[in-house]
């Protein structure tokens, strides 16, 4: 059995969730989410709680249990307290801006880079910190990773773009080689 796929999901106050065949559909205060579910997993409603169980127990079937599951619960904390992840960046000249829907990267190259972003993200930069949020974790997720990848942190000197939690790793320059080999 699934450890993720049995635990029941509360449903908190202001949200509201209807099953109406195999889509499941959360509504709260920050936004709408759909869902359609494949016809081996069964979605229930009982006492403000969520069941999601399966009909057979094959691989695939066992494997889309804690998966769905998983998908629903981030839905509902989606909509009623949304998700965000931050980016911090470091370098000369390295700069941020956001202008509308628009971010706009200063990062050394010889054009800035321009993310739009997509529909249900917003986008914030103070300082050196780009705030990416939203109610769908999955949208949340893919445009930071977008972000990052424009210029990853380089090991030597540490410059380019990482998650705030993140810890890049470092390697000693040419200079602190030599030094440790001729000390030996």
């Amino acid at each position: 059995m699934s450890k993720i796929g049995i635990r029941k999901i509360n449903i908190p106050e202001g949200v509201t969730v209807k099953i109406d065949g195999s889509k499941v559909k959360v509504t709260g205060p920050r936004g709408e989410l759909e869902l359609e579910v494949p016809k081996n997993i069964v979605v229930k409603i009982e006492n403000s709680q969520i069941a999601v169980s399966r009909l057979r127990h094959g691989n695939y079937t066992r494997s889309l249990h804690g998966l769905f599951r998983a998908l629903i619960a981030n839905m509902i904390t989606g909509v009623s307290s949304g998700f965000e992840k931050k980016l911090d960046f470091k370098g000369v000249g390295f700069r941020a801006e956001v202008t509308e829907k628009k971010l706009i990267l200063h990062l050394g190259f010889s054009h800035p880079i321009e993310i739009i972003a997509p529909e249900g993200i917003d986008l914030k930069v103070e300082k050196n910190v780009i705030t990416v949020s939203g109610i769908d974790r999955q949208k949340v997720g893919q445009v930071a990773a977008d972000i990052r990848s424009k210029k990853p942190v380089e090991p030597y000197k540490g410059k380019g773009i990482k998650y705030i939690d993140e810890i890049p790793r470092r390697k000693p320059g040419k200079a602190a080689k030599a030094i440790v080999g001729g000390a030996a």
